[in-house]
């Protein structure tokens, strides 16, 4: 929920006793004098405002309704208005330019008590105050949308996006808006990112450029209570704090058959691999390593390759690190050595000796980044086959979101099965 718009007084009284401050090197306590309205406490401007808010006790407030603020009578005028409830989430709202009105411009939730604090000031400039509380009742609705974030709490690599699973599709622009702004992401150091809509039940958020290394990163939701759509209301959500590692990159040239590993900008290793051969290339982009899977039992049927046709494979693999769901990964491949550094003969995967395989498999965790340059296969898919994010510039990732960009749904067919087939 945004914070709340603050209108601040701009009486004559408040600019001329800051001119001469500045003019006359003055305390402000020698400029507001005892016979200064400003010098007295603020008095109790109950009989100057009234606002929508049920008056009985134990009435509720209307969620649907939005909260306003008038001030009453002609010689005073609203100058500021805060409303929060009582997790801290406030109310965004709009002050006439002439005082006379305040209201909210952001909805309330629902099950909520809100404190409303009023700041006034009379026709002499003096200032009041008056404090308002009320509850608002429970939602008319048939749809709670809750949210799951992910990944699991712990650390990653500067590449991990943050994804949120909901419990019910959105499809609205306007309602997409709603829960996004909800959504809280807070790193430190802080980062520029944003959340992008792959389908109309999962978001995933990214900074513009990797996160920085040994970052903390909190995400939350404000949505609990908050009215989303017709019937649909917001409903709870788990928060979630990880952190980054070191920033861990592998580069592999297919062109040049080498495997580079970078660790926070300094090259560390250079491997001799072997990628993808014609047919089977390699998908070029970024991808984020998934898991690591010690075994893995890899079999040409999984990956539409018939069984005893000249291409067929049966291997047992070790050392394996995963970047695709399809099937893709990092692994040991001692069939392939005299090939490994001037020859691509696997099936898409990138295979290297034992040795180094698991020298790579120690050093990469999930959410660590390895990219795939010169091969002719196409580019990593952006979503559904793990994580493509990075794949999309900041200005196409841009327009995934309710808030900046267009309908936010990059959802296809291709890319949303989560087929788990290997290759090697």
């Amino acid at each position: 929920m945004n914070d709340t718009v603050h209108f601040q007084a701009r009486g004559r009284t408040v600019v001329g006793c800051t001119l001469l401050v500045i003019a006359l090197g003055a305390s402000v306590t020698a400029c507001i004098g005892d016979d200064n309205p400003l010098s007295a406490a603020p008095y109790d401007a109950a009989g100057q405002i009234s606002f929508n808010g049920p008056t009985d006790v134990g009435k509720k407030a209307d969620p649907n309704e939005p909260l306003e603020v008038v001030a009453e009578g002609a010689d005073g005028r609203i100058t500021d208005v805060t409303a929060m409830d009582a997790t801290g989430r406030y109310v965004a709202g709009e002050l006439s330019a002439d005082g006379a009105r305040w209201h909210s411009t952001s909805p309330l939730a629902a099950n909520a008590r809100y404190t409303v604090r009023v700041s006034t000031e009379n026709g002499d400039g003096a200032p009041g105050r008056k404090v308002l509380t009320l509850e608002t009742g429970k939602p008319s609705a048939k749809k709670t949308l809750n949210v799951v974030f992910g990944p699991e709490a712990g650390a990653y690599g500067v590449g991990q996006p943050i994804t949120a699973e909901l419990s019910q599709p959105v499809r609205d622009r306007a309602e997409r808006a709603v829960v996004e702004r909800a959504l809280k992401v807070d790193s430190t150091p802080a980062v520029e990112g944003a959340w992008y809509w792959v389908d109309d039940k999962k978001l995933h958020y990214r900074p513009r450029e990797y996160w920085p290394a040994h970052a903390t990163v909190q995400v939350r939701s404000a949505l609990d209570g908050i009215k989303i759509g017709e019937r649909m209301w917001g409903g709870t959500a788990k928060p979630l704090k990880i952190t980054t590692n070191d920033r861990v990159v592998a580069v592999t040239d297919a062109a040049a058959h080498t495997l580079t590993v970078y660790r926070d900008g300094k090259e560390i290793r250079k491997i001799p691999v072997t990628t993808g051969k014609p047919g089977f290339e390699t998908r070029n982009g970024v991808k984020v390593v998934l898991g690591k899977e010690p075994f893995v039992r890899m079999r040409s049927s999984t990956v539409g390759i018939a069984e005893g046709s000249s291409e067929s494979y049966d291997l047992p693999v070790y050392f394996a690190t995963r970047v695709t769901w399809s099937g893709e990964y990092v692994h040991a491949a001692p069939w392939s050595v005299g090939s490994q550094g001037s020859a691509n003969v696997s099936h898409g995967c990138v295979g290297m000796s034992n040795a180094n395989a698991k020298w790579f498999f120690g050093e990469f965790q999930e959410g660590d980044l390895v990219e795939v340059v010169n091969s002719g296969g196409k580019t990593m898919e952006s979503f559904g086959n793990g994580f493509g994010d990075w794949n999309l510039d900041w200005t196409k990732w841009r327009t995934g979101s309710a808030l900046t960009g267009g309908t936010g749904s990059a959802s296809t067919s291709q890319e949303a099965a989560r087929l788990r087939p290997t290759a090697v």
